[in-house]
């Protein structure tokens, strides 16, 4: 009886997830790199803010929305935590001051020099290009610009420019002749900031495409190998494969990647990199964009099933 009391008793893992965010946010500034790297990561910072507008912490989305524009570069673009402007980077900040654009004062400057910023990046052919990939760490490569794209496109849309939709469709044209971009060939975070910026862009079929590349691999305990090749699983990638099954539809294999992420959340609440022998991403620390997505899943799986945050 009192284990059963006991069990009845333990938090939600969307609560031990949020509890992970709070306890691991630099006061006044943002959510840490990794537990190993306590620092405040503006990248991480930036897409959490939609993350904690729609889990109704709008105080934490203004504080971190409020530390993001105090580190704006003077040429718009925002620094990484080794103080190097990337464009992915600032990409994902966008996606912060979106949605703090109907919230907050005195974001529409600074988007716009973010847009500007990201809109210069572009080669003629339609690459994104960014000024350094040393943090890259020869594990992405430029196909993850695909995901800077729904923050441009749905920035020219709020700010009524018309120029960044039509550079996001430009950059979106030259990623798509790419033969390397839906296949499942690369660490499943990465394919998958792809699989869901297609969705967000309304590319389905190609989403879908990729993501049976995905659910071929799946286990049957609903765990996805960060490589097609490899026992391992990367924390993120799957929760970041639950999101784009949910947003197509696929509530089954959703389902099974989030028990199975449920099963390996650590007591804090927070995810290591990856998990199982052999494990290559930053397996001995706890990272915040695990816990970011682990929310974003989790909030899709509660909407389905009719429920609310």
């Amino acid at each position: 009886m009192s284990e059963m009391f006991f069990w009845r008793k333990q938090k939600p893992s969307y609560e031990k997830a949020m509890d992970w965010f709070k306890q691991h946010m630099v006061p006044d500034q943002g959510i840490i790199v990794h537990t190993k790297t306590p620092v405040p990561y503006p990248e991480v910072t930036g897409y959490f803010i939609p993350t904690l507008y729609n889990w109704g912490e709008q105080e934490l989305a203004r504080t971190c929305t409020r530390w993001l524009l105090s580190i704006q570069l003077p040429n718009g673009a925002f620094p990484a935590p080794d103080g190097v402007p990337y464009t992915f980077d600032t990409g994902q900040i966008m996606r912060g001051l979106c949605a703090a654009l109907n919230d907050m004062n005195d974001i529409e400057a600074p988007l716009r020099n973010a847009c500007d910023w990201v809109v210069a990046q572009i080669d003629t052919e339609g690459r994104l290009t960014t000024p350094s990939t040393e943090l890259w760490t020869g594990i992405a490569n430029d196909l993850i610009h695909t995901y800077v794209l729904p923050p441009l496109a749905q920035a020219g849309k709020l700010l009524g420019v018309k120029e960044y939709e039509d550079a996001a469709n430009f950059v979106l044209s030259y990623y798509k002749k790419q033969e390397a971009l839906v296949p499942f060939n690369r660490l499943s975070h990465f394919h998958a900031y792809t699989m869901e910026a297609l969705c967000e862009l309304g590319e389905l079929e190609l989403a879908s495409r990729g993501m049976a590349d995905v659910e071929r691999c799946q286990r049957d305990d609903g765990s996805i190998p960060a490589y097609p090749d490899v026992d391992w699983v990367c924390s993120t990638g799957m929760a970041q494969y639950a999101i784009v099954w949910y947003t197509l539809g696929k509530k089954q294999p959703a389902d099974l990647a989030m028990r199975y992420l449920e099963k390996i959340q650590n007591k804090s609440g927070g995810f290591y990199g990856s998990y199982g022998k052999g494990a290559k991403y930053i397996a001995g620390a706890e990272i915040s964009w695990a816990v970011k997505y682990f929310l974003d899943a989790h909030l899709l799986k509660m909407q389905g099933e009719g429920k609310h945050a």
